[in-house]
């Protein structure tokens, strides 16, 4: 179970600093290039009402210590829908304390008050710390992950 001290909810405006220091520590703790662009553009979706993108934090005495991004996603081979988890990211100092487990039941609460299949997402195979968790509260499945980058516009710009 989680720690009681931690509470989730939606983000909200005034989080805006201490997300963004936390995206910034997803982002290099994948070995992504630093992009402000990219830290506007996704607090932009966040804050979009009618957006496809929200955003949960997990807080411990009033500070921020968490962020989870997430959507609701078509699911065709069940003909339902489900919640996708695209970003779950603890602040180091807080780790061990829960705010990872609390921002998973909620999405998971969520799913069950909204009538929705379940919570699904990825994590990178050497992500140990992380998937001790995912293990102890959800289905790892057989599933394997392929991208594919669309090829580069033509000289026609097509």
């Amino acid at each position: 179970m989680s720690d009681t001290r931690i509470s989730v909810r939606e983000v909200a405006d005034a989080d805006r600093a201490a997300w963004a220091e936390l995206f910034r520590g997803y982002r290099d703790f994948y070995r992504l290039a630093p992009d402000e662009d990219v830290i506007a553009r996704v607090w932009g979706w966040l804050r979009d009402s009618g957006g496809e993108v929200h955003g949960l934090v997990a807080v411990d005495h009033d500070q921020v210590v968490g962020i989870a991004h997430y959507r609701r996603v078509a699911n065709p081979s069940s003909g339902s829908h489900e919640l996708y988890l695209d970003d779950l990211f603890t602040a180091p100092a807080a780790r061990g304390r829960g705010a990872g487990r609390a921002m998973i039941e909620h999405l998971a609460a969520r799913a069950a008050a909204d009538g929705l299949t379940g919570v699904s997402w990825i994590t990178a195979d050497d992500n140990h710390t992380a998937r001790r968790l995912y293990d102890a509260v959800a289905t790892a499945t057989h599933w394997v992950t392929y991208e594919l980058k669309p090829p580069p516009p033509g000289p026609d710009g097509t």
